[in-house]
């Protein structure tokens, strides 16, 4: 709710000492190319059938941003995720399904359905304009319910609002563009087609600063059209959050020509301090407006009696004889209060003074943080204008100030309804969303215990006042009787992680930090599913509230975790007691405060998992599980930026397991740093690389100490270049290894532990895969859609690739083939492998009702082959029968297939021949299923054969596991192989 306001010339003399960075935004045309060229990747990429698996999970959701819903039939409608795609629903949120899997990207601002015909158009590009919201592609449309989708233009929107279909002329569409969010670009403002997107014209632009966040059409005549003008400009560093340009504009002939209505004499505020805007129509006359107003709060004067005890600001010009003359009693209150450290007493402070060690000034100082300019200067806030003249004239609809609904991050939020039956009844919400009967003079809160904060989308039934469906931070809620009580319809799998990690129990478990949701813990095993909800044992726990960051796990004892949220605030966890410990650093008196990133690194040595470090602006280290921290550093940024966003600060840190002390740093403001004597010296190693750029990740080799892989980021300035590189020689030299991704900003790099030639790449549209360490990619996206890929690690004993999506939740890919897989040997190549050992069960082919399926079982196939054709498989008995025989048709490259685990009946009698006390009977599905004993799997494929070999056995042996099995079917133990 408060914000610094910087004049722009202070502003640019405070930042002439940091010149901004040379990256240029991509172009609208490079960024189609670069889609182009990951759909021709993913088609030809030689890992294409090997499937990534999602395991959810999928109770805490993610963001919403639009609904589109059948006015006829309100349980059928869609929903649009940030960056989750699109999901449709006929049951009215009993189930979904994804329709926008194909689309070349995920992200998501609106969506808009012509229910007559059946036509779905798509903005691309998040509005909210927060540290995620991804940038999109411009417009797509679908005919055949997301089957296939249309390019439909404005390729450099990045950010698209509002599409408004003429109800009357399918064909008439108008969309509003926000535009880029961390540069100008002209492709923003206004454009209408009239034949269907084939064409479109530019009706209103205001400035490359200036786009439009929300359109509204009277809903009894389209040629009544308002938007909403918003002036911002995000930097890594500083959100300028409103400007002249923001404003209200009316169309009377469906948005050809538009005029400002919200100009001085109209009563809206206008000038610099105007945020983001919402809009409301209710009819020809009736309209509503919700402002983010940025301009400050007229003071009060603060009575005397009001203060008690001393305040931060009586010490920033305190003389030192004044400061010496304090109660001790006084003073001593006023450090507890604050939570100063216990080692700095009253008495202890005025030594410090007294030898001139500190300054008195240097108390308030000590409680400033890296996020004080969030929170100076008090702001107005939101606020709801109505017009009851078609936009001439506009007045506020209530005296007080609108505290507790935006906070200090109006630009997130920015909606109003209006009730299409009641003109007097509208929803607002920011945190928490809230509803008035009396057209906005009072409001009231409709938040319940089970509907999640930061609310983004609303819809209300035009044939049932009350009927509502809410879109969060947290998912979907329906509500039947105006906000009173709420249904949560949380079924996709949609969760926006940050990071991931795993431990090395059995089964392993993955541990993930979401936004806005929290830190998650589940088995690796999780199938998402409704079962959960008859026993209220959800597989994924909650471990920690606030946006979800980092997760350590110690190795030696797992229940040992350290996590948090944002800026730096962590804790280490005891899971088997339920302790919590507070473990964030604090500087010292007399320096300045830390900054912590919004994901503050965090890293546990692999040579002593009691020691823990942490990355501020310096690298800080505790050897005692975060008890006590000491600085091991310089400032390892370029120092900070006046701002109001946290900058100059680390990003990313990473420890060689050769050699403690072998540290790198990575700064969200370009700069790489390597000590090799534990802190006690560091060197820049960024001199060769692009400057300014956010260090995404910095990874020390496990196969070689002196390499180092550095992956950096320039989505803060609209650059979408994938920077990759490696280091032979700890950072002296590098080398570029993007060689042929396609143009996507890279967020994070992993080596294969037991192969060095194989690498893992995430950015921001999918994830990727090198078996030559980076002279080539693979597209790695069978069965993931083109979704941000943030974290990714490696479950060494299962050999698991555990993938952390910002939108689609985690996949896990079974990476043995690949990993066991010699580049030099691919050319000729035809290899086969599967589980080692299989635990035989009596239920296979058998149901425990005859309402219920059969208990069917498979086992993965993985094979390789140089040369595309016919497969055959045979399994083969110890003794020589051919117990089941395959075809399976593949394709250049990895490729995947099932064994049911069935044999044939003649090898039933001959293995029962065979063996006397065997007694082969059918299955109640009428199959023979394959008794225990060793196996071979025999594959024949271009005249060349491979074979691999599995056992199943009684499931004693630590590496046995049971057969994957189709969802739905009883619940089973899985272990290691």
């Amino acid at each position: 709710m408060k914000r610094k306001n910087i004049s722009l010339s202070l502003f640019l003399l405070l930042n002439s000492a940091f010149p901004f960075s040379q990256q240029k935004p991509t172009s609208a045309k490079d960024l189609q190319d670069a889609l182009q060229k990951k759909e021709q990747l993913a088609q030809n990429s030689i890992v294409k059938n090997l499937p990534l698996k999602n395991i959810g999970p999928s109770v805490m959701s993610g963001r919403v941003t639009d609904f589109a819903v059948n006015p006829d039939d309100p349980t059928e409608f869609y929903v649009a995720y940030a960056t989750g795609g699109l999901w449709y629903t006929n049951n009215n949120g009993t189930s979904f399904t994804p329709v926008m899997d194909n689309a070349p990207m995920l992200n998501i601002g609106d969506v808009a359905v012509d229910w007559k015909n059946g036509t779905i158009w798509v903005g691309t590009g998040e509005v909210n304009a927060s540290r995620s919201s991804y940038a999109g592609m411009g417009l797509l449309k679908t005919e055949d319910n997301g089957k296939t989708w249309q390019f439909m233009g404005l390729p450099d929107s990045h950010h698209i609002s509002r599409i408004l279909i003429n109800p009357k002329n399918p064909y008439e569409v108008v969309v509003g563009v926000a535009g880029h969010l961390y540069s100008g670009n002209t492709e923003r403002g206004i454009y209408k087609t009239s034949n269907g997107g084939k064409t479109w014209s530019k009706k209103l632009f205001i400035d490359e600063h200036t786009g439009i966040i929300d359109m509204a059409a009277n809903p009894d005549n389209f040629n009544e059209l308002y938007a909403a003008a918003w002036d911002k400009d995000r930097k890594a560093w500083n959100f300028r959050e409103s400007g002249n340009g923001s404003g209200i504009y009316k169309s009377t002939d469906a948005g050809d020509t538009w005029k400002l209505v919200s100009d001085k004499n109209s009563g809206f505020p206008t000038g610099d301090g105007v945020g983001r805007i919402g809009l409301a129509v209710y009819d020809t006359n009736t309209l509503y407006a919700i402002v983010d107003n940025q301009n400050h709060r007229e003071k009060k004067e603060e009575k005397e009696e009001e203060k008690k005890g001393l305040q931060k600001e009586d010490f920033q010009k305190m003389k030192t004889s004044a400061f010496l003359k304090l109660e001790n009693e006084e003073l001593e209150s006023f450090l507890r209060t604050n939570d100063f450290p216990k080692k700095y007493s009253a008495e202890k402070v005025k030594e410090m003074v007294r030898s001139n060690e500190i300054k008195p000034s240097d108390l308030a100082l000590y409680l400033e943080d890296a996020n004080a300019n969030l929170f100076d200067t008090p702001v107005i806030g939101a606020q709801v204008y109505k017009s009851t003249d078609g936009g001439k004239t506009w007045n506020k609809t209530h005296d007080d100030y609108l505290d507790d609904l935006y906070y200090s991050y109006g630009y997130y939020f920015g909606m109003i309804h209006v009730d299409p039956n009641n003109p007097d009844a509208i929803y607002i919400y920011g945190v928490p969303i809230v509803k008035s009967k009396d057209g906005g003079k009072t409001f009231t809160s409709i938040d319940a215990e089970n509907v999640h904060s930061d609310h983004h989308a609303l819809w209300i039934d035009p044939k049932k006042s009350g009927h509502l469906i809410d879109g969060n931070d947290g998912g979907i809620n329906i509500s039947y009787d105006d906000g009173e009580n709420w249904q949560k319809n949380n079924s996709p799998a949609v969760g926006q992680f940050y990071s991931v990690n795993v431990d090395d129990e059995k089964p392993y478990r993955v541990y993930g930090g979401l936004q806005d949701n929290g830190v998650w813990v589940g088995p690796h095993t999780n199938e998402e599913g409704p079962a959960w909800t008859a026993t209220g044992e959800y597989n994924f726990k909650s471990i920690m509230g606030g946006d979800g960051m980092q997760v350590e796990v110690d190795n030696r004892n797992p229940d040992i975790v350290y996590t948090g949220f944002q800026f730096g605030n962590y804790f280490r966890l005891n899971r088997k007691t339920g302790e919590q410990t507070y473990i964030q650093p604090k500087h010292e008196l007399g320096d300045r405060p830390y900054r912590f990133n919004w994901q503050t690194p965090i890293l546990l040595s692999p040579h002593n998992q009691d020691i823990l470090y942490m990355g501020a602006n310096k690298l800080l280290r505790s050897m005692d599980q975060g008890e006590n921290w000491q600085v091991i550093s310089e400032d390892l940024t370029q120092g900070g930026r006046e701002g109001d966003v946290p900058y100059g600060t680390l990003t990313t840190i990473s420890e060689s397991q050769f050699h403690f002390g072998l540290i790198y740093t990575g700064s969200d403001d370009g700069l790489i740093y390597r000590t090799k004597d534990g802190g006690g010296t560091w060197t820049p190693i960024n001199q060769n690389l692009p400057k300014d750029l956010w260090i995404s990740r910095v990874i020390a080799s496990e196969h070689k100490k002196d390499r180092v892989y550095v992956t950096l980021n320039g989505y803060r300035y609209d650059d979408f270049k994938p920077y990759v590189y490696v280091s032979e020689d700890d950072g002296n030299s590098w080398k570029d290894i993007s060689s042929n991704l396609p143009l996507s900003p890279v967020n994070v790099i992993r080596e294969d532990p037991n192969n060095e030639k194989v690498l893992y790449l995430g950015t921001d549209n999918g994830l990727y895969v090198s078996l030559d360490r980076g002279e080539s990619w693979q597209a790695f996206d069978a069965g993931i859609p083109n979704v941000p890929v943030h974290d990714l690690r490696i479950q060494k004993r299962a050999k698991d690739l555990v993938v952390g999506t910002h939108g689609r939740s985690i996949y896990i890919a079974d990476i043995a083939p690949v990993s066991n897989m010699n580049k030099d040997e691919m050319k000729n190549a035809l290899t086969v492998s599967s589980p080692e050992e299989i635990r035989f069960s009596s239920r296979w082919g058998n149901s425990y009702s005859k309402w219920m399926d059969p208990y069917t079982p498979k086992l993965p196939i993985t094979f390789y082959t140089a040369k595309g054709g016919t497969a055959k498989i045979s399994v083969v008995s110890e003794s020589g029968i051919e117990v089941q025989h395959l075809e399976v048709k593949s394709d250049i490259g990895f490729n995947t297939t099932d064994y049911d685990l069935t044999i044939t009946e003649d090898a039933a009698k001959k293995l029962e021949k065979e063996d006397e006390k065997l007694d082969m009977k059918k299955a109640s599905n009428e199959k023979y299923y394959i008794p225990k004993g060793k196996y071979t799997i025999k594959l024949e494929l271009n005249g060349k054969t491979a074979e691999t070999k599995f056992e199943v056995d009684g499931g004693q042996g630590e590496r046995s596991r049971e057969a994957i099995s189709v969802p739905g079917e009883p619940e089973m133990e899985f272990e290691e192989f």
